[in-house]
């Protein structure tokens, strides 16, 4: 661990984390009065906005975040399901009701692209805005059939796109999850549930988010085992290394930084931990 940021006080129940691309700065979504910090590289908080409200550029209840190429902080919000965008300097740009159900996890494409789920509707979904101007341009469902969809991750060499969905509990059964991960064309990958993780690896696995690591390897947190999980390139999917084993309470977010630092949001004690790769 090279750098703690956060804690109680600081963070409030933190959902979401992303990296400003060329910056090193690191976007992440809570629920205190402004749902969005924006820490630079060394701990400090930079920026605060995203007001709690009902106004139209407002955050009712901030689910993931990321950050575009152009440096647009692009946040999904459940409370008004709804996705909604501001500059760097924290103004709101654009705010889209695409008929959403409830949009949850969202990633930046290298081409400012945003790929987003949709946990109720049970749908991928690829938005691309001219985000300077404030304008929509498209809005299009690319998956569908999906169980629940959550957290999301694209891999920014290739293009392919991983996801965590939510399957139903099965009578006492606290539930699973499944990584799916498909091509930059969306045909299907690779998928394994966490029944057949199991089969593979000595404990039960609980995914609440994912990425990819710089050479394209998925990359998940598990809250069974309280880690960080390697579980290899697409084509050999899954493989299982542990990345982090301890010190962690109840990881939620997970993302890499230009150097290849991996950087965990933990909402157990509201903190985002920085891992140096060495």
């Amino acid at each position: 661990l090279r750098l703690c940021l956060g804690g109680w006080g600081s963070l409030v129940n933190p959902t979401g984390l992303a990296v400003c691309p060329g910056s090193g700065r690191l976007a992440v979504a809570h629920d205190g009065k402004k749902r969005i910090h924006v820490f630079g590289p060394s701990g400090f908080c930079l920026r605060r906005f995203g007001e709690r409200g009902d106004a139209n550029n407002d955050i009712k209840y901030a689910l993931d975040v990321t950050v575009t190429s152009d440096g647009h902080v692009v946040v999904t919000d459940g409370g008004d399901c709804s996705v909604k965008a501001f500059d760097s300097e924290g103004r709101g740009v654009l705010a889209v009701r695409e008929g959403f159900c409830l949009p949850w996890g969202l990633d930046a494409t290298a081409k400012s692209e945003v790929i987003l789920t949709d946990s109720v509707a049970g749908a991928l979904y690829r938005l691309a805005a001219d985000f300077q101007r404030g304008e929509l341009k498209k809005c299009q469902m690319i998956r569908s059939r999906l169980v629940s969809p959550r957290a999301v991750a694209v891999c920014q060499s290739s293009g392919a796109v991983v996801v965590v969905e939510h399957l139903k509990a099965r009578g006492a059964s606290q539930g699973s999850t499944r990584v799916t991960i498909f091509s930059a064309e969306m045909d299907l990958i690779g998928q394994m549930d966490s029944f057949g993780l199991n089969l593979v690896f000595p404990s039960r696995i609980y995914a609440t988010a994912v990425a990819f690591d710089r050479e394209g390897r998925v990359i998940v947190t598990d809250v069974c085992s309280q880690a960080v999980i390697c579980l290899g390139k697409p084509e050999e999917f899954p493989s299982f290394n542990p990345l982090i084993s301890h010190g962690l309470s109840y990881p939620v977010g997970l993302t890499y930084t230009a150097n290849n630092s991996l950087v965990v949001l933990d909402s157990g004690d509201h903190s985002v931990k920085v891992y140096s790769s060495t």
